[in-house]
């Protein structure tokens, strides 16, 4: 049952699946459910395109079979969160997530591409991160041209909150050899 809150819905999963199968948004609109709430996503620009690209290419590239390279798909954080983070690296699985949406449980890193959607991604996205315990946060920011790295995850949010920047390097904990430069993430 949607919970009213403010004046505003908030809906779980099943609910939100059950509005995609009825045709209720329209298949050209990218929406997510962040904490209860339907967000439409902002557009998504040719250099956000491209980091997405490069780091894709990164990732399947060092890191082959030890890791599942999840892009632009949806996660299932809670019973009222489903967003979709661009780029995702994942506990290898055999079915490759055919059968369900990944879990915080199976996530190593999760990273935010933004441009314009910093707002959303660090005040909305981020605190449900932690809450749920996705281990790993980046969030490329092109306007500060830095990875906020983020780290500790708890109910009240990240622990560690480092800002890596350009001329620097930055790995995944979960794969420390996997070593990436900032220039080359931002471009």
């Amino acid at each position: 049952m949607a919970v009213a809150v403010g004046g505003r819905y908030r809906f779980t999963v099943d609910q939100y699946h059950r509005m995609g199968e009825v045709g209720i948004f329209h298949p050209e609109r990218r929406v997510e459910l962040v904490d209860g709430e339907i967000y439409e996503m902002t557009p998504v620009d040719p250099w956000h395109a491209g980091v997405v690209n490069w780091l894709n290419h990164c990732f399947a590239t060092a890191l082959r079979d030890r890791a599942v390279v999840h892009v632009q798909n949806p996660t299932g954080l809670d019973e009222r969160s489903e967003p979709q983070p661009d780029v995702m690296l994942l506990e290898p699985r055999a079915d490759f997530y055919r059968t369900a949406h990944p879990t915080r449980d199976e996530t190593l890193l999760l990273i935010e591409v933004a441009n314009t959607s910093l707002p959303h991604d660090r005040g909305r996205k981020l605190p449900i991160y932690a809450r749920t315990g996705v281990p790993e946060v980046w969030i490329v920011n092109r306007r500060a041209e830095s990875v906020e790295v983020c780290r500790g995850p708890s109910a009240s949010g990240y622990s560690q909150h480092d800002v890596v920047r350009r001329g620097m390097h930055i790995a995944p904990a979960a794969f420390p050899d996997c070593r990436l430069s900032v220039d080359d993430i931002l471009g």
